[in-house]
């Protein structure tokens, strides 16, 4: 699955799953652009950790639910005159139990469909050009991943507006397949649960804790997926080891939808 050379943009890759991504494709020779929307500590962190392992690494700064941040991350990555593949994966939540009706406000809404939604339409449309010359340049098409969850299949997830958020990101990586084919290919993650400090800075120590335990105990594999697992997936579906792949929504979930 080589990565040698690719120009790749990672949205919210401070930590977690963005953060092991990008270190997974700076270890075979890519050149990323990190971005971050309040983390800067933390997407230096990724940054050299990126460049320790021999990658070309740009720090942005950006808040993808505004479109001139998106203008901005994607300008960072035009000295390269291509990019090869846009990973979407900066997100946001609201945990809040699902029948709490009075717990989510239309402001909360537009937050989480800003971040979640318009932020990766957002982006393409910022990267289009970049990711056509990329597709012109290696005689391939370029990629873009959405990382949506299985929230957005099956409306479980830590918020309603949070699934609802999803479940439109997949239905969006659809009708964008249809419409930058063949120069970029567009594909989408949903994993289930991650064990990264999403959880914990959402739910507390505790209540992470009885996430992942209970998460552990009901699937099929008895195991909580960590960053890397989801990631090796992201950098198979931004690489040109699933070039004929387009239009998928491929779940990750540790065997979760297999449950009765």
């Amino acid at each position: 699955m080589s990565k040698d050379g690719l120009c790749v943009i990672v949205t919210g890759s401070a930590s977690g799953l963005g953060a092991a991504t990008a270190a997974i494709l700076a270890r075979n020779g890519a050149r990323i652009v990190v971005n971050y929307s309040s983390s800067q500590k933390e997407a230096e962190q990724t940054a050299d950790l990126c460049r320790s392992a021999g990658g070309e690494v740009v720090v942005v700064q950006g808040d993808v639910s505004r479109d001139e941040d998106c203008r901005k991350i994607a300008a960072a990555a035009a000295p390269w005159g291509r990019l090869d593949a846009l990973i979407n994966n900066a997100g946001t939540t609201k945990h809040m139990a699902h029948d709490n009706m009075d717990g989510l406000s239309a402001e909360d809404f537009q937050r989480i469909f800003g971040v979640n939604t318009i932020g990766p339409f957002q982006m393409v449309r910022a990267a289009r050009s970049l990711l056509e010359a990329g597709a012109t340049a290696s005689g391939r098409a370029s990629t873009v991943v959405n990382v949506s969850s299985v929230a957005g299949i099956s409306g479980v997830g830590s918020s309603v507006a949070y699934a609802a958020s999803k479940g439109a990101l997949n239905t969006m990586t659809l009708s964008l397949a249809r419409a930058l084919a063949p120069l970029i290919r567009v594909n989408t993650v949903c994993p289930g649960y991650i064990d990264t400090p999403w959880f914990t800075k959402g739910r507390g120590v505790d209540g992470a804790a009885k996430v992942r335990d209970s998460v552990v105990s009901k699937v099929p594999l008895k195991r909580a997926s960590t960053a890397e697992d989801v990631a090796g997936l992201v950098c198979f579906l931004a690489t040109p080891a699933s070039s004929n792949m387009t239009g998928e929504i491929v779940r990750m979930d540790a065997g979760a939808h297999l449950i009765a």
